[in-house]
């Protein structure tokens, strides 16, 4: 099993349900694994384990690392070059004015002049550096480019980048106002879990997965079985061949119940 985090197996206010939680041992205890894939850093997934008891794999920042919970290690990286990063940067600034950047390392966020964005669990991990350009020479590995504008719509930021700079690096979003989310070419949630599936024999029509938003799309369309949530993106709702109930409703919990017993 494949789920997503925010907006899917967690509810709105960021907590995991008595109900979810449950329906996560049952399939653990079945031998069934439970693999987290989400757009959030280690760091997210750390707290979210040591609040709920999470172990496992997790497959973050869009399918840039691949993490094992219990011993808080990156087993896998796929980084985006910072030469590549800093021509997306100047291809967005030049179709998207007025956007700002900064960077994240998997241990934290390098944030330049013009990027307003704060997450409340991301303080402690965020960096201020005078520039742009010290971006590119802070010397930290680049897990994700962060475009963001306090004033656009992502959608509509989203068709832009994709024309300005689909051939240098894979940008999505995960439903985060005004924010872009951009890795390395051909790096999606999808490819690291099934490069993660292939490693460990199990083949893709096994895989029950769970999403909500456009960066969750690519596990969706690839997974045996893929369910939206009832409160996913439009082109989710979409492109999914099942749907189950919103986040606050337990729709992850509601399909493990059926398939793995209550």
């Amino acid at each position: 099993m494949a789920t997503d985090l925010d907006g899917t197996l967690l509810r709105s206010d960021g907590t995991l349900s008595a109900r979810t939680s449950e329906a996560l041992r049952r399939v653990a205890g079945t031998g069934a694994e439970v693999v987290l894939v989400t757009a959030r850093p280690p760091r997210f997934v750390d707290a979210l384990a040591g609040a709920y008891g999470l172990t496992g794999t997790a497959v973050c920042s869009n399918g840039a690392l691949v993490y094992d919970i219990g011993a808080r290690t990156v087993i896998t990286s796929h980084t985006l070059p910072v030469e590549t990063a800093r021509r997306v940067a100047d291809a967005l600034t030049g179709s998207l004015r007025g956007i700002g950047f900064a960077v994240e390392t998997g241990h934290r966020v390098n944030c330049a002049p013009g990027y307003g964005l704060r997450l409340p669990e991301d303080a402690g991990a965020e960096y201020d550096v005078p520039r742009v350009a010290d971006l590119w020479s802070a010397g930290d590995p680049i897990v994700k480019l962060l475009a963001w504008s306090p004033d656009r719509d992502t959608d509509s930021m989203l068709a832009v980048a994709e024309e300005a700079a689909a051939a240098m690096a894979q940008v999505t979003h995960s439903g985060g106002r005004g924010l872009l989310e951009i890795s390395a070419a051909r790096i999606t949630k999808a490819r690291t879990l099934a490069a993660l599936c292939a490693g460990r024999g199990v083949a893709r029509r096994q895989v029950v997965a769970f999403g909500d938003m456009p960066n969750d799309l690519s596990v969706l369309t690839w997974a045996g079985t893929g369910y939206a949530m009832a409160n996913a993106h439009p082109e989710v709702l979409a492109g999914a061949t099942h749907r189950t109930a919103s986040n606050d409703d337990d729709g992850v919990a509601s399909v493990l119940e059926d398939l793995f017993g209550r």
